[in-house]
């Protein structure tokens, strides 16, 4: 079962969503484009949590304030729900409420991932996101990134220069080609 039943809202690129501890009174839907939800620490340094992709629900909180802030990546157009409208439906319907622990349940598996990516070292960081990436993109070869490399070292907690470097560093070993600078194709995953 689908939770689209809210209004569909389209943003400009990296355009705010919701703040962090603002009021979580809606959650959301991503129809299309790309979402980074992040934190940003005293000293002005920006941890990136997640992407969403086309599909993906983000926004879902226990509190009653969100704990990250939710941007665009690029233009997106985002179903927004109205958290009080679902809590009603759910009290109402199992559907509902299984569709719900479907996605926290999803949420703290991507959470969880998350947390044990960012213990490997930088080549097999940059491998993995790549391959997760393309496996929510439900693709074997070919990947389109909407993140920045500066996204991208920022949720895997490592320099922009390192995450260039690696990904040069995959291409010469021929574990990927590069086309584009936004383009990455899967040549040869054992090389991760």
């Amino acid at each position: 079962m689908e939770l689209n039943s809210g209004a569909p809202t389209s943003f400009s690129r990296n355009q705010e969503v919701f703040g962090e501890g603002e009021p979580a009174e809606y959650f959301y839907r991503l129809k299309s484009g790309c979402i980074r939800t992040y934190s940003t620490f005293r000293d002005g340094r920006r941890q990136v949590a997640s992407f969403y992709l086309p599909g993906e629900y983000f926004g879902l909180e226990q509190e009653k304030i969100h704990f990250f802030t939710a941007e665009t990546v690029i233009p997106s157009l985002v179903y927004v729900i109205k958290r009080s409208a679902l809590t009603k439906r759910s009290a109402a319907g199992n559907k509902i409420t299984s569709r719900l622990l479907a996605l926290t349940a999803l949420e703290l598996r991507r959470t969880q991932r998350h947390v044990l990516l960012l213990l490997k070292n930088a080549r097999e960081r940059v491998g993995q996101f790549l391959l997760e990436l393309a496996e929510r993109e439900h693709t074997q070869s070919e990947i389109q990134l909407p993140m920045t490399r500066q996204d991208i070292a920022d949720y895997l907690g490592l320099t922009i220069e390192t995450v260039s470097r690696v990904l040069m560093r995959l291409k010469k070993a021929t574990a990927i080609s590069l086309p584009s600078p936004r383009r990455v194709v899967l040549r040869d995953r054992s090389l991760f």
